[in-house]
């Protein structure tokens, strides 16, 4: 019961805090602060916690490798944002992800190979990624925008956590990296205000995914060895100096 409460505070206090960040400074940090393993974190932690070290240990695997995915995710969607509707480009990324989810099933790196695979699939997805400077649409956002984000992502935690046994941990860390939230924020973006604001969500997006990488990364390296906490602190000082690097990036890109 208490990882049930556990789960139903901290989840959607995550995603709320993330939501109105992004309404307050734009399109583009909020896809980088989705970068953060808003989802696929708590489950990890809730997997840790319920299923052990070392069933949560293959699970970051599986969500560190996951980052490959999004960047497939991302790329397709922003090379058809200009050009095709805003819901086939949004079904066009969800393909491209469900395809490399299947094809990075049957991929058995060590880690740190592994980890340099994922930065080069994240480094190529920035250099195809279109830039689109255009200006955005004005459009008020709807109510139950924020609260339909709250919902969503607490039942995919709970769903996932719940399957997890059943999946296996290298499927379920690969399934809670789907870009949930970068769906959501480009899918809103380019609906309401057009093809610019959505392509600086899915470019917000991947420069967020390096920290995200190498949050899975330290923590699939010590999350056995160090236990729950040490391991949950390291990888989260990792991501957040990593994702101030990746703020730093955007910051110059936005003024070049």
């Amino acid at each position: 019961m208490e990882t049930l409460a556990l789960k139903l505070v901290l989840t959607p206090t995550l995603i709320g805090a993330v939501s109105m960040a992004g309404r307050r400074w734009g399109p583009g940090v909020s896809g980088w602060l989705v970068g953060f393993p808003l989802t696929s974190g708590p489950v990890v932690f809730f997997l840790a916690l319920d299923q052990g070290v070392t069933f949560a240990a293959g699970t970051a695997v599986g969500s560190m490798t996951g980052a490959a995915a999004q960047a497939a995710f991302c790329l397709l969607y922003g090379r058809l944002a200009s050009r095709r509707h805003w819901g086939l480009a949004l079904l066009a990324g969800c393909l491209a992800f469900a395809t490399a989810t299947v094809a990075l099933q049957a991929v058995t790196l060590r880690l740190v190979p592994l980890l340099a695979a994922v930065i080069g699939a994240l480094a190529a997805a920035l250099y195809f990624m279109p830039r689109d400077d255009s200006d955005a649409r004005t459009a008020a956002l709807p109510r139950w925008d924020i609260p339909a984000r709250l919902v969503v992502t607490t039942a995919v935690v709970l769903i996932l956590t719940g399957m997890a046994p059943l999946l296996g941990p290298r499927l379920t860390g690969l399934l809670a990296t789907f870009p949930l939230y970068g769906a959501i924020l480009a899918g809103f973006a380019h609906r309401l205000q057009g093809p610019g604001p959505a392509t600086r969500v899915l470019r917000g997006l991947l420069l967020g995914l390096f920290a995200f990488a190498g949050f899975f990364f330290v923590l699939a390296l010590s999350i056995e060895r160090c236990g729950i906490v040490p391991a949950f602190a390291a990888a989260i000082a990792t991501a957040l100096v990593l994702q101030t690097g990746s703020l730093w990036a955007m910051w110059r890109g936005s003024r070049a």
